[in-house]
């Protein structure tokens, strides 16, 4: 398999495979949605796309006494580092594409 497929595949199975946050919640972390995700998950979800140094226990455990289990939260953790992996491998792609075009 080549490399693009294998990240499709990876995608695929973190925003549609079995898993204990849903499929919605999933693609919202993914893709760094703040509208359909409600604080205080969205504040850890912005830090593991935009700041991941930064996030905290804390973080965790304001998230976790929402009513959100260890395991949803570890999903959507998931799912936003590869959304923010995704968008950063996108664009490095449409540059090197770019470049090779001149």
């Amino acid at each position: 398999m080549n490399k693009r497929r294998l990240h499709k595949a990876v995608v695929a199975r973190v925003l549609e495979g079995a898993g204990r946050a849903s499929h919605a919640q999933r693609r919202a972390a993914f893709d760094n949605d703040n509208v359909e995700l409600a604080e205080p998950l969205w504040t850890l979800i912005n830090k593991v796309a935009r700041q991941p140094t930064q996030v905290t226990d804390e973080d965790v455990a304001v998230v976790k006494a929402s009513g959100l289990s260890e395991d949803q939260i570890f999903e959507l953790v998931v799912c936003a580092a590869i959304g923010q992996a995704t968008r950063q491998y996108e664009a490095a792609l449409e540059v090197l594409a770019e470049a090779h075009d001149r």
